[in-house]
This record gives structure tokens, C-alpha cells and sequence, in this order.
């Protein structure tokens, strides 16, 4: 394993630019678990992976008609990723290696079929810590994502505790507790939600895990989709005065083939794309951008040191953020439960709602 960084604020954050075993849960499972064993080697605190890195983001539905992609759809629900039941293997690969992960997934309920465009946040930790801390599931699917994926609430609109990203050796050399940050994250265009990232602001985020797939390869994008993706990133650096780590997938030549073979020739969606980097708080890009098809772990040593520096200058969840003058609340509740929306839930449980279930 490659050397910690030497202060125990010195962290290594890494983006990984990758293209999954397109269409296949536990091919990608698998290759995921390895790309955090190679992060570990490198000394990486923290592994960010792109936009439903698994089982792959789905470009199908920008390509074809509905009914042309009824058996599709059908088969990446059943590639789509069941939190409680399918990642026992990153689990115990994030607790082996103490490396943190946000793994983006389409998840899919337990016990059902509706789908979610989430982000799963695994936090390392050797001697039996670390484990799932909580999932995050993308506000408002874009455009034709609509058809696949379902609306997350805002109890999933957090950042999460727990994350160990400090170097445990410095810490006790320093003789501190190792420091556990405050991790968010947003998938694609979610960023242009602006409320969305002020409610991960207000929550002191200290890392921002930003999940994309690869934009610039889908026709009408190429010319744009870079530059849309790295002014969204900085600003939301420099807004929330926070270390980002964006990282997208890109096309390769199986994804294309699946499409071609399961669904039939398009134009629409190349090979290559992506656009994933490690971006400081002042909008410095710390690592990349690495765009195109290639395989990489993009890595940059940051010190979280510089948050109180930049602090000093803008603190959006403090002096800068004028709550008297600009309130702010958002939706906290939880609508989606055991496969049915709260409101459900609610309304079985009035003597008319008993009566029909009987019924």
C-alpha cells in the first residue's frame, strides 16, 4: 500500500474514470472492488464513482422509442442495484482497505421494481468499523430518465457523518482523534438544482462526490457537455466552499454493442466521453479533467486545512449566508418507505384504508 500522507488534514481523494461491465450487476460489483483495492494501494482516503456506475447509465433511453425499449428497461431493473442485499462485497472491501467510497447505482427497492438513480455512501474502516452509512437518490431524473428512474425526498438530501477520510497514524502521532468529515453528493444535472446544493451547504459539507455519465458523447452535447459539467463543479466548489470530486464513466464499445444488439443501430450516443476531476474550494483543479476512453484514478492529495482559509473569506453556512434576511428550509420527510410512498402508508392506516386492504 502506498504511503499516507504525512498530516493527519492531508487526505488523497480520488475520482475513478471508468466504464463499467455494461448491463451486468456483478461483473461491475466486481470491478469496482477492484478499483478500490487499487485505490487503496495509491493511499486514497476516498473513491468517487460515476453516474450508476453500476450497472452502467442508460444510454438506451436517449436512442430509441418507448416501445422499442420495453425488454430493456425491464432488464436494467433487474441489473439495478439492491442496497440491503448486493453490496456486501464493497462493503468488506471499503472495511479491508479503509478506503471510503460513494458508489453510484441504480437502485432498485427491495421487494419491487421501482428504480432510483442513487448514491450509495460506504465508509472505510478496519477492526469492524465502517459499513453503508446512507443513501442519496437523485431529486429529478432528467429528460428520459423519467422512465426509468422515480423521484428521490429530501431525507435523502444530506451530507454524511462517519465518512473516515482522516490518516489514522498522523492523527495518533499528532495525538488526535482521526476526524470524520461531512460527505454530499448530487448526480448530473441535480446540480443545477441550486436549493439542492445550498440544503448539502447548510450542513457543513466538507467533500462533495459529484456522479456524471459521459455527456459529451450524446448528440446535440459534444461541444458543451465539458464545459457545462466543470463550470457546475466549480461553482459548487467555491459556493459551498468545499473539496469536489467529479466522476464520470465514458462509452466503450461494449456498452454500443449491448444497445446494438439487444435493441437495435442508433446514432445518437459514441464512444469516449467523461469529464472527472479532483477540484479545490478557490476552483483550482487539483487533478484532470481526464476526458475520453481510458481507464484511470484520478488522484489528488488534498489538506483540509484550506477549508478554514477559504472559510475566512466565504462561509455559506455562517456570516455569509444571512438567515434573516434569506431563510431557507426544504422537505426533510421521508415519502418512500417498504416499497410504498408514506402517504400510503398514511392513508391504510385510517378505518377506510383498513377496510379496502381487506378488501
Amino acid at each position: 500500500m502506498a504511503s499516507q500522507p504525512s498530516s493527519s488534514t492531508k487526505i488523497k481523494l480520488a475520482a475513478a474514470h471508468s466504464a463499467p461491465v455494461y448491463m451486468s450487476k456483478s461483473a461491475t460489483l466486481a470491478k469496482a472492488i477492484n478499483l478500490i483495492h487499487a485505490a487503496a494501494r495509491d493511499g486514497v482516503s476516498m473513491l468517487v464513482f460515476p453516474e450508476t456506475y453500476v450497472p452502467g447509465y442508460p444510454y438506451f433511453i436517449e436512442c430509441y422509442p418507448p416501445l422499442k425499449q420495453v425488454a430493456a428497461l425491464a432488464k436494467y431493473a433487474e441489473e439495478s442495484v439492491v442496497v440491503d442485499e448486493d453490496l456486501d462485497g464493497v462493503v468488506e472491501a471499503c472495511r479491508t482497505t479503509g478506503v471510503s467510497v460513494v458508489l453510484g447505482v441504480s437502485e432498485r427497492m427491495k421487494g419491487g421494481y421501482t428504480c432510483f438513480n442513487s448514491q450509495v455512501f460506504v465508509a472505510g474502516g478496519r477492526g469492524g468499523g465502517g459499513g453503508i452509512k446512507g443513501t442519496h437518490r437523485k431529486l429529478q431524473p432528467t429528460y428520459v430518465e423519467r422512465i426509468i428512474w422515480a423521484q428521490g425526498d429530501g431525507s435523502t438530501l444530506k451530507t454524511w457523518k462517519g465518512m473516515m477520510l482522516g490518516n489514522p497514524e498522523a492523527a495518533a502521532a499528532d495525538g488526535k482523534k482521526e476526524k470524520s468529515w461531512n460527505v454530499g453528493g448530487l448526480a448530473c444535472w441535480e446540480h443545477t438544482m441550486l436549493l439542492a446544493r445550498q440544503a448539502l451547504i447548510t450542513q457543513q459539507e466538507h467533500v462533495h462526490a459529484a456522479a456524471w455519465p459521459a455527456l459529451s458523447t450524446m448528440a446535440g452535447f459534444e461541444e458543451s457537455a465539458d464545459s457545462q459539467i466543470e463550470a457546475l463543479m466549480k461553482c459548487h466548489a467555491l459556493t459551498a466552499q468545499c473539496f469536489v470530486v467529479a466522476a464520470s464513466n465514458y462509452v466503450d464499445e461494449t456498452c454500443l454493442e449491448w444497445m446494438k444488439e439487444n435493441i437495435g443501430e442508433q446514432g445518437f450516443v459514441k464512444r469516449g466521453g467523461g469529464w472527472s476531476a479532483v477540484i479545490h474550494p478557490f476552483c483550482n483543479v487539483l487533478a484532470g479533467p481526464v476526458t475520453g476512453e481510458k481507464e484511470e484514478l484520478v488522484t489528488a492529495e488534498v489538506d483540509l486545512k484550506d477549508l478554514g482559509m477559504v472559510k475566512i473569506w466565504v462561509d455559506a453556512d455562517g456570516h455569509y449566508s444571512r438567515p434573516e434576511i434569506l431563510p431557507f428550509v426544504w422537505d426533510k420527510e421521508a415519502y418512500w418507505e417498504a416499497g410504498k410512498k408514506k402517504h400510503e402508508l398514511r392513508v391504510s392506516g385510517v378505518k377506510g384504508g383498513e377496510e379496502a386492504e381487506k378488501a
